[in-house]
């Protein structure tokens, strides 16, 4: 009975600890790119697109920077996951545009997601 008293205990400090990580994975980590405003019929609006994108993925990924190696690698490694993620969905538009077909408002964005 005396050795399960400071398992309790420990197992208590690791809920306190780990609670406010599990909260923060919970959140959904995603990101609208709106599309607008562009001709995605047009290169230039297809690399605008493109652009905001990848600033989705930044801003999703937030990994600390730093120059420790293993953390510029799952930084990159999570911005190239969430731009691959929304990569279906800019194909669709851009297809979309090439045919003609308009996409108004709310409904012309994208979601940019990291794991």
């Amino acid at each position: 009975m005396l050795k399960a008293i400071p398992a309790l205990a420990a197992l208590a400090v690791a809920t306190v600890l780990v609670t406010p990580t599990v909260s923060q994975a919970a959140e959904s980590d995603s990101f609208r790119v709106s599309y607008a405003d562009l001709n995605l019929a047009s290169n230039a609006g297809q690399q605008t697109l493109q652009r905001r994108i990848a600033h989705g993925a930044r801003v999703v990924c937030v990994i600390e920077d730093s120059r420790e190696l293993a953390l510029s690698t799952a930084t990159n490694i999570c911005r190239s996951d969430a731009v691959a993620r929304a990569r279906p969905a800019y194909e669709a538009a851009v297809a979309s545009a090439r045919q003609g077909m308009v996409t108004v408002g709310a409904a012309a964005a994208l979601i940019v997601s990291a794991q």
